[in-house]
């Protein structure tokens, strides 16, 4: 008997935004930090409506990595945007490596394995 496996992804038509003072409220730091960042070139607004900013989760994301980095691991500011770039530049190199991954398999005929 084969049993089959359905994957379901579920995507938000409207991403969720965050002010500066929000955003430091979700990640647990001060604002007047996050406004440091920023200034140092670490995290950056995706939107500006009138004085105020506005962050997606992936700023989230980000903010959390940099805390990370700042208070457990003892980075400074300079090293964290090293290590922030090397990892962006990572991710980007992984997302064209499985594009080209899959046009080849597609040019080639060949159907990656299903798992069970």
């Amino acid at each position: 008997m084969s049993e089959s496996r359905v994957e379901i992804a579920i995507c938000r038509l409207e991403e969720e935004q965050f002010t500066l003072e929000s955003l430091a409220t979700r990640a647990g730091v001060h604002p007047g930090r996050l406004e440091s960042l920023m200034e140092y070139g670490l995290l950056e607004a995706r939107e500006q409506a009138g004085a105020r900013s506005l962050f997606d989760a992936t700023s989230l994301d980000r903010l959390r990595v940099i805390e990370r980095l700042r208070r457990d691991l003892g980075v400074n500011l300079a090293g964290i945007a090293v290590i922030l770039e090397m990892r962006d530049r990572l991710t980007a190199l992984q997302r064209e490596l499985a594009l080209w991954r899959a046009r080849s398999q597609a040019s080639s005929g060949f159907l990656p394995r299903q798992q069970p």
